[in-house]
């Protein structure tokens, strides 16, 4: 029986008695409405070939076709409309055989938990102090200091799996690990649940599959290099789904609109220098500003330098890992109650305070997502949905995470130019100092004159500092205003937040 020889995928051979035909260049799998190859046909060990371009579905090609090879290799009309069939029959069993195995290849990747690995992900997701352990975890896995941001962005990640995720912006300077911060932390993910960008093109978030998105963490390792899809980006986080109007020709050439939809909700996390200029998508955020302190700088160091030496313990950080991909693959979608909300007050210095209080109670309620084996399941009366209840602890450890976002999102300073004031200030206290020039800070902070220039710009604007004439020398030199603001604002805040604690307390 004569069959189809596809070992090279460039040059499928069908050999029968009477030809010998090769199929140039393989079969397109895309449009199952034509099956047009590139052919040479001849009879078995001779020389003369014919070549040619042809659509097997194509009844008036093929005759021609066939009329041609007859006359031009002096056989019958019958013989070569016979083989053309089947070897017709063949392409297209073997297309579909491609395609099936395409379709298998594109399928997402799902972990089968072993037995073992189930019971440690619940083990763990059981026990006490579980964020505690969770960052100490996190820290093993080689995500190095940044103790609360480490620990909120894996919450924020892991908020992909609920119907009101969060999302976060990293900001820092160019050079101080926010690429990697974040990158470390998805780490700790499964491959399956992320989507990661480096640069897309304007419309290319409208042509995911309707549903390929759902529950995903999308990650942009530099929103420079995504602009063109923040907005499309912003309307997916809003209102989970973004919708694109296109006109579309069909085979008959028929023009059609057709909507091409793209349903959410997905988690979106990425880094940025320019704080100010991703305002919009900032509102939508939580903002973890990297910590640029020189203490980080040398525990960084301290790291790479044992890596260098092989002393760090790779096997342990494979584990730590390994086990919080599971841990999420364990964690199941359930709706969260918070009993305590209507008591819970966010301070009046917080700007934008209506989104900011949803991102607030959304936090909450991820705390106790994360500890969902640890609560009672508890079924509604008026529809039976199961849900669990967040409890005092899971407001308390909130608080605690929280309270560095909110202390941000009560700042009129950008978070660069809050750093540079709160080093200053440290500076002036060192040296018992109340005033300063911008040479001194130049010489001894090492800042740039037009960095320095934008930041007292906006110190000045916002009357954080000022400028005064110094008596003697009649020169001008800057003064603080208030060398406390900044902990009397933080003292403000968690004493709203304490306050709303202690009277659920009493109430409960």
């Amino acid at each position: 029986m004569n069959t189809l020889n596809t070992t090279n995928p460039n040059s499928y051979n069908y050999t029968t008695k009477h030809l010998e035909i090769h199929i140039l260049g393989g079969i397109n799998t895309n449009k199952l409405e034509s099956l047009r190859v590139t052919m040479s046909v001849q009879l078995p060990k001779q020389y003369t070939i014919i070549r040619h371009n042809i659509d097997l579905y194509n009844d008036n090609q093929i005759e021609r076709f066939v009329r041609k090879v007859a006359e031009r290799l002096e056989i019958g009309t019958t013989v070569v409309r016979r083989t053309l069939q089947d070897l017709t029959k063949e392409l297209e069993n073997y297309r579909f055989l491609l395609i099936e195995q395409e379709t298998q290849n594109n399928q997402p990747y799902f972990k089968e938990l072993t037995a073992t690995e189930l019971r440690a992900a619940e083990a763990f997701l059981k026990r006490k102090n579980l964020l505690e352990l969770t960052n100490e975890l996190i820290g093993k896995s080689g995500v190095i200091g940044e103790q609360n941001n480490r620990l909120l962005m894996y919450l924020i990640f892991t908020s992909r799996k609920t119907d009101n995720p969060l999302h976060c912006i990293s900001l820092g300077s160019s050079g101080v690990g926010k690429t990697h911060l974040q990158s470390k932390v998805s780490e700790l993910f499964p491959q399956e649940d992320k989507v990661e960008i480096t640069v897309l093109s304007a419309n290319a978030f409208y042509y995911f599959n309707r549903t390929e998105l759902q529950h995903k963490l999308i990650l942009i390792e530099d929103l420079d290099g995504a602009e063109s899809v923040l907005y499309p980006l912003r309307e997916l986080q809003t209102k989970k789904r973004i919708t694109k109007t296109v006109v579309h020709k069909d085979a008959k050439g028929t023009t059609k609109t057709i909507h091409l939809t793209v349903e959410g909700p997905v988690s979106v996390a990425g880094c940025t220098t320019q704080e100010s200029i991703y305002e919009d998508n900032s509102n939508r955020s939580f903002l973890l500003y990297i910590d640029e302190s020189a203490e980080q700088d040398i525990r960084i160091m301290n790291y790479q330098r044992l890596m260098s030496a092989g002393k760090v313990n790779e096997q342990e950080q494979i584990e730590a890992t390994q086990l919080l991909q599971n841990v999420q693959r364990v964690l199941k979608p359930i709706k969260v109650i918070n009993p305590y909300a209507e008591y819970l007050e966010l301070p009046q210095s917080v700007f934008k305070p209506r989104r900011t209080n949803s991102h607030y109670l959304q936090f909450i309620e991820i705390i106790t997502f994360y500890k969902q084996q640890q609560r009672e399941r508890k079924y509604s009366e008026q529809t039976g949905e199961e849900y669990i209840e967040t409890t005092i602890e899971d407001i308390e450890e909130a608080n605690e995470l929280i309270i560095a976002v909110l202390l941000r999102k009560s700042d009129t300073l950008t978070g660069a130019c809050r750093n540079h004031l709160e080093t200053l200030k440290a500076y002036l206290k060192d040296n018992k100092q109340t005033t300063f020039t911008n040479s001194e800070i130049r010489r001894n902070l090492r800042v740039k004159e037009s960095t320095l220039r934008n930041y007292n710009n906006q110190l000045l604007s916002e009357a954080y500092i000022k400028r005064i004439k110094k008596s003697k020398t009649k020169s001008y030199c800057f003064e603080i205003v208030d060398i406390d603001e900044y902990t009397n604002l933080k003292e403000q805040i968690n004493s709203v937040l304490h306050k709303a604690i202690d009277k659920i307390k009493v109430i409960t």
